[in-house]
């Protein structure tokens, strides 16, 4: 025990890791118990921090703070009702459409299905098949009793969502316009000899701007570009499987992997086991390929320098804490951990001394 006693006082007897551990356990009690709560405050966060890069870019080119900032707030929110009066109620329009053809799809998949032995006899029996048939069958059943449920669920969703957007809208106009003096407010509660907390911060704020901004571009080019080839092939719910292809980068490794089983599955029932489903379902696995080994690589040369496995045991940890929340943001918060632990004093280095 000795050995811990003389770490941990050696190591707390330091305030720099006094009050860098009391703003993080602040932080995670906060993000545990009020999360859910605060929401809008979050999202308000995110965005308002997206959106102060503009502001700064603007001002940089001598525009007053405030005509900076409402034009980049009009911008937003122009942007954001072509996004929700444009692309929203197309999205919505292909899911019920798909909802609706789930009988006939079934029905076409299993029409595929039991040529395949016909087809290829040494690689699929009729057995195989009927047990696909039967699993298949269970889940249109267990859909078909969920969908009620859940279309009423979803309205009030709906009305509690649009409910925070109006809330986000406002807290975003107010942070990017008032930023300065919410950051000497909230600095105002912390320790003025507080170096190591600074360091840490600056480091996060360098590095979450410009994943947020890099995840922001390759969902609209990845989502771009999948809808062009999509509706090129003549795709069923091109709109659709474009915009879930878009947001699987969210979640590295998983999200592509996830995303491909309702690719395949719509190609299938469409084209069956042919070559157009094959083009379909070769046109995704390149369009992945190009945003893992290029785009990606490319949107993201200087940010998140985190291994593979980091990332993994990151979205393990943050998933199973606050489920697909904490998958989302599973790389910013690894990006954080990352930060304290290269700034974590490894000696006596930030003690000042007497």
């Amino acid at each position: 025990m000795k050995p811990i006693r003389d770490w941990f006082y050696q190591t707390f007897s330091d305030p720099q890791v006094t009050i860098l551990t009391c703003v993080l356990l602040f932080a995670v009690v906060a993000i545990v118990f009020v999360a859910d709560m605060v929401a809008p405050v979050i999202a308000a966060v995110v965005v308002a921090f997206l959106l102060d890069g503009l502001v700064q870019w603007l001002k940089q080119r001598r525009i007053g703070h405030l005509i900076a900032v409402n034009l980049v707030f009009v911008g937003f929110v122009l942007a954001s009702m072509l996004f929700f009066l444009g692309l929203v109620p197309m999205v919505f329009r292909q899911i019920g459409d798909f909802i609706a053809q789930i009988p006939l799809m079934t029905h076409q998949m299993q029409r595929h299905l039991l040529e395949l032995p016909e087809r290829y006899p040494e690689f699929v029996s009729e057995e195989q098949v009927r047990t696909i048939m039967a699993q298949l069958g269970n889940s249109v059943v267990d859909i078909a009793t969920v969908l009620p449920s859940f279309a009423g669920a979803s309205l009030v969703g709906l009305m509690t969502a649009i409910v925070y957007l109006i809330l986000m809208l406002l807290l975003v106009y107010f942070m990017i316009k008032d930023k300065a003096k919410i950051s000497v407010w909230v600095a105002s509660f912390l320790p003025k000899d507080r170096e190591l907390t600074h360091t840490v911060w600056s480091e996060v704020n360098v590095q979450v701007y410009n994943y947020v901004r890099g995840k922001f571009w390759e969902i609209l080019i990845v989502g771009g570009v999948t809808y062009v080839v999509f509706a090129a092939l003549g795709v069923n719910f091109s709109v659709l499987m474009a915009v879930m292809t878009g947001l699987s980068v969210l979640i590295p490794f998983v999200g592509a992997a996830a995303v491909t089983i309702p690719v395949a599955a719509v190609a299938f029932v469409q084209y069956g086991f042919s070559m157009e489903f094959g083009y379909a379902v070769l046109a995704y696995g390149i369009i992945q390929a190009l945003d893992g080994n290029l785009l990606a690589p490319l949107l993201f040369s200087e940010v998140v320098n985190l291994h593979p496995i980091a990332i993994i045991v990151a979205i393990l940890i943050f998933g199973g804490l606050w489920g697909l929340w904490g998958v989302f943001f599973a790389i910013p918060l690894a990006t954080v951990v990352q930060a304290v632990l290269r700034a974590w004093p490894r000696s006596s280095a930030w003690r000042k001394p007497i």
